[in-house]
C-alpha cells in the first residue's frame, strides 16, 4: 500500500488545520492507521490512531480534545483535523498503517507500522 500525506501549511496559534492521508492499493478499513509527528531534533511521536474497521480512535494526551481523526469515505482519506493549534505542534506529520494483527498497545510506537507516507509540514506561528 502506498500512502501520501498532504494538506500541511502555516497557521497562527489558536487556529485550525487539517492534514489528510490518502492510500492507494488498499482501503484503510483493512489496517490500523496512525498519525505521527516529528519536530527538528526530536524523536517521532505518536499523535493519534484509528483501529482497523474504524472501530475506535485514540490520541496522545498532548492533542486530546484538540485533534480528531476522521475517515472521508468519498475521498478515501483519513484526515487529522487539528484545532487550537500551538507552536509546539509544529512538526512534519506522517501517516502510517499497521496490520490488523497488531495489538493496541503496540500502535503507539512507530515500530509497529509497516507503511509510511512521506510527511507534510505543519508550522504554527506564535
Amino acid at each position: 500500500v502506498q500512502l501520501q500525506a498532504f494538506g500541511g501549511g502555516l497557521v497562527q496559534a489558536g487556529g485550525s488545520l487539517s492534514v489528510s492521508c490518502a492510500a492507494s492499493g488498499r482501503t484503510f478499513s483493512d489496517y490500523n492507521m496512525g498519525w505521527f509527528r516529528q519536530a527538528p531534533g526530536k524523536e517521532r511521536e505518536f499523535v493519534g490512531g484509528r483501529r482497523w474497521g474504524g472501530r475506535a480512535t485514540y490520541y496522545a494526551d498532548s492533542v486530546k480534545g484538540r485533534f480528531t481523526i476522521v475517515r472521508d469515505n468519498a475521498k478515501n482519506t483519513v484526515d487529522l483535523q487539528m484545532s487550537s493549534l500551538k507552536p509546539e505542534d509544529t512538526a512534519v506529520y506522517y501517516c502510517a498503517v499497521a496490520s490488523k494483527s497488531k495489538i493496541l498497545s503496540s500502535l503507539y510506537t512507530p515500530e509497529a507500522y509497516d507503511y509510511w507516507g512521506q510527511g507534510t509540514q505543519v508550522t504554527v506561528s506564535s
